[in-house]
């Protein structure tokens, strides 16, 4: 510009609503985050494997957290605004109000969420259709994805739900309509959790075969019949009345949005890695893979060309990156198993008070606690008769699995509990909410509950380890990892990625990889940008690289061959109980 009058500088809006809380960031041009703020929301349990929410809790969530973040700001300034999401499932009538999801008939819990399970009996029937679509799924169809949600609300809550209802969201997909009035559903969703198809769009004989004909015949318009790629410019951008609830002003940009994960993903797999001394450096961005790694851990690989894998998810065209088949490998409730594992202890109360008193997080004070007791041995070698299955919620990926549940019992005795596996199949095979644990002692003090923790997290590494080598067998070539969510903030659980897969780990400079995927949306949906490729490439920066420790791979590849029998044993246990 002449008289050396500087360009103003250009703003977006993150917005990414997790499993527990709404997350907002505003974001420059480079990707820095410049301001921050979260907001809980509610979560309801009615019965078991039941789990919901309110989308109307949901959207007042993101008006705080959004009117936080531009507090100061010159609303002209920002350019677009971006969401992510959970893919919850999101219920409405013909007029958008809520419908409910429960057996109460509460309208307001009118949202499924993604960790719900109620829908087994209905996603094993879809799966032994054994239908084309499910070839893009990895071959089995998980329980998390919204046909089977859908079949269960039509044979449960015909009345009070199912025939009156007007729109099925992906509530990714529900945030951008909340914003724009625009009903048009984002490609990542479809793609990734409803069957939809890139290239060919919707099965008609897929719905009709699982009984969810009432689809086909209006003509998709209850789920999504004008879908966009995310990033894409939505509508007339932001109402007038949304921007009165957000504290923006009428006309940014909104782009259509992405599952969350996804948004993760674009936040990190773009970063230019040059000068860190990276193998992937000198190789296409097909190497990367990128973990995002909250209250579940999923793991993002993209291809040129399609690539099947069993138990993988996808591979789904342009539902992250532009251009690109995605596949995506999964571990359910991870940050949530890892909690379980510590909170269920018997030193749990004793830890509390320790890191109180250095005004320490539960998880950095295990960790100092680690190399306290480590002596002259590598901290993983704690763990020699310590072994832990991570799948407590059922395996998502790569054996797409429900049953593989731990099985565990209590015994008390003065020093705590005992975990006993074998038996513990006899007294309930199917229990939820419990790790297979081979290894635990009667003793249980601090010391102890610092090796299962660290036991706990090298499960979660092996299992990643596992999905890995899944995707490789079918065609993937991975040379780097990059880890981001609130997982990626823990130095032990980065630690043991790259040591047990034997691969550098890269972080961001900005931890909120998420809320820079979500902005980078924005910023495209601006037209700052020429592609979300430009995006990502300038918006996400390496922070710090994590090589893996090679003097101790002998140990983790013994650790693994460990990990692979147990699920064996698991499979034994279920098989004895089972035989009639």
């Amino acid at each position: 510009m002449s008289g050396g009058e500087q360009k103003p500088e250009r703003y977006y809006v993150g917005v990414d609503v997790g499993t527990g809380s709404v997350r907002a960031a505003l974001v420059d041009q480079s990707g820095v985050l410049l301001a921050f703020a979260d907001q809980p929301i509610k979560k309801w349990e009615p019965q078991f494997n039941h789990h919901e929410q309110s989308s109307e809790d949901i959207w007042a969530a993101c008006c705080v957290v959004t009117k936080k973040v531009v507090q100061g700001i010159d609303l002209n300034q920002i350019r677009g605004l971006g969401f992510d999401a959970t893919c919850s499932l999101v219920v409405l009538d013909k007029q958008f109000r809520p419908l409910p999801v429960n057996q109460e008939g509460d309208s307001h819990r009118n949202v499924i969420m993604w960790l719900d399970h109620r829908a087994v009996s209905q996603v094993n029937r879809i799966n032994e259709i054994k239908h084309s679509v499910l070839q893009y799924v990895g071959g089995v169809m998980s329980v998390e994805m919204q046909a089977p949600k859908l079949l269960w609300l039509k044979e449960n809550l015909r009345e009070t739900c199912w025939d009156k209802a007007g729109h099925f969201f992906d509530l990714p997909d529900f945030l951008s309509w909340k914003a724009t009035g625009v009903t048009a559903r984002s490609l990542c969703s479809l793609v990734c959790k409803w069957t939809y198809s890139a290239e060919k769009g919707w099965d008609d004989s897929f719905w009709k075969m699982i009984g969810l004909e009432d689809f086909v015949a209006d003509n998709y318009s209850k789920i999504g019949n004008q879908v966009l790629p995310p990033g894409a410019s939505l509508g007339n951008g932001l109402t007038p009345e949304a921007a009165r609830d957000l504290g923006l002003l009428p006309g940014i940009a909104v782009a259509a949005s992405l599952i969350d994960a996804h948004a993760g993903g674009l936040g990190v797999i773009g970063a230019d890695v040059r000068g860190h001394g990276l193998i992937c450096e000198g190789q296409p961005v097909t190497s990367r893979l990128a973990v995002i790694c909250g209250t579940s851990s999923c793991h993002m690989g993209i291809s040129k060309d399609p690539i099947f894998v069993p138990g993988v998810w996808g591979p789904y065209f342009s539902a992250m990156v532009p251009g690109f088949w995605l596949n995506e490998g999964g571990q359910s409730v991870t940050g949530k198993l890892i909690d379980h594992m510590v909170q269920g202890h018997a030193a749990f109360p004793e830890l509390q008070v320790k890191a109180t008193a250095r005004c320490q997080s539960i998880y950095a004070y295990l960790n100092s606690h680690l190399d306290l007791i480590k002596k002259a041995q590598p901290v993983g070698f704690l763990t020699v008769d310590l072994h832990v299955w991570p799948d407590f919620h059922g395996n998502r990926s790569p054996l797409a699995d429900l049953t593989l549940k731990g099985m565990k019992i209590f015994s008390r005795r003065t020093t705590g509990y005992l975990y006993i596996p074998a038996l513990a199949a006899l007294h309930s095979p199917s229990s939820l909410l419990s790790p297979q644990v081979t290894g635990l002692k009667l003793s249980q003090d601090l010391d102890d509950l610092a090796i299962l923790y660290l036991a706990t997290v090298q499960a979660i590494a092996l299992g990643t380890r596992f999905i890995i080598e899944a995707m490789e067998a079918a065609g993937h070539s991975i040379s780097t990892l990059f880890l981001c969510g609130g997982l990626s903030k823990n130095p032990l659980f980065v630690q043991m990625h790259a040591d047990i897969t034997g691969m550098p780990v890269v972080l961001s400079q900005e931890v909120e990889s998420v809320l820079v995927g979500a902005a980078i949306l924005g910023a495209c949906a601006s037209g700052d940008f020429a592609s979300v490729q430009e995006a990502m490439a300038k918006m996400s920066k390496v922070g710090k690289v994590v090589f893996p420790r090679l003097q101790d791979k002998k140990y983790y590849d013994k650790k693994y061959q460990v990990f692979l029998k147990l699920v064996e044993h698991q499979k034994e246990y279920l098989a004895i109980m089972n035989d009639d």
